[in-house]
């Protein structure tokens, strides 16, 4: 596979999720510059003319961490699980798979034709609305890795984040150059849509149940926990003094 296309299916598509779990893989390629083994692979569905384009992240290529447990992969599924739940289209649409993968188990991005080039730092000035909507996802979902490159502007404008394998940790983590809006208040819509998360994971609900597949009994835990804190006190906290909060390197 040579370079990145310049086309891939629409994220919006209520199928999508479907079509990345069940679509022929036609061809793979790596992505350098990474830590862990990262492809572009080529997708085509029976009924699509056109091809469709995901990043595949396997378990069997992740570099062991001494602070997160194996299998981030599942952190990037369960990431987009949250951005879903919330209605904030933040993650392009993530899921677990093995079939057909040459190396087995793990997760499936769609992925975003854009401008790669273009980083945090590029758009936001444009874009604050939308960069505060990321800095309190991070917080709700405790990125330890919001690098600048890993906010991505879509062809059509879009932004979306990538790069959510070290997430949800039970312990404070949060990471991120986006520390520009500490100490403003979040929207009540915003509120809304967390307490509006909270509710379904509550007992047996369908997201409770998806999310138990990839996120340990205290992590979920620790997810109810810190959404029903920032409900309770929705002001956006500045970087502590007492650990590093920035990722390195920034991009």
């Amino acid at each position: 596979m040579r370079g990145l296309p310049d086309a891939s299916w629409d994220p919006g598509r209520p199928d999508i999720e479907e079509l990345l779990v069940s679509a022929a893989v036609v061809d793979s390629g790596m992505i350098a510059s990474s830590s862990n083994y990262v492809f572009l692979v080529e997708l085509q569905a029976p009924d699509d003319a056109e091809p469709g384009y995901a990043v595949y992240k396997p378990e069997k290529g992740e570099t062991p961490l001494w602070d997160f447990p194996p299998s981030l992969y599942k952190r990037e599924v369960a990431t987009y699980l949250v951005s879903r739940a919330l209605g904030w289209e933040l993650v392009p649409p993530t899921v677990e798979r093995s079939e057909g993968l040459e190396h087995g188990v793990g997760s499936l991005q769609l992925f975003i034709p854009g401008d790669q080039s273009c980083t945090y730092f590029d758009l936001r000035d444009d874009h604050s609305e939308t960069m505060r909507r990321f800095a309190a996802f991070d917080w709700l979902t405790n990125n330890a890795d919001r690098k600048g490159g890993h906010v991505l502007q879509a062809n059509d404008g879009h932004l979306w984040g990538i790069d959510h394998g070290l997430t949800l940790h039970v312990e404070e983590k949060l990471r991120t150059v986006i520390w520009d809006y500490a100490g403003e208040r979040l929207p009540a819509p915003w509120l809304q849509d967390i307490a509006a998360l909270l509710a379904q994971l509550e007992g047996e609900s369908t997201l409770s149940t998806e999310l138990g597949r990839y996120l340990l009994p205290e992590e979920m835990e620790t997810l109810r926990e810190r959404g029903a804190a920032i409900v309770r006190e929705p002001i956006l906290p500045a970087p502590p003094d007492w650990r590093r909060p920035y990722p390195w390197p920034l991009i």
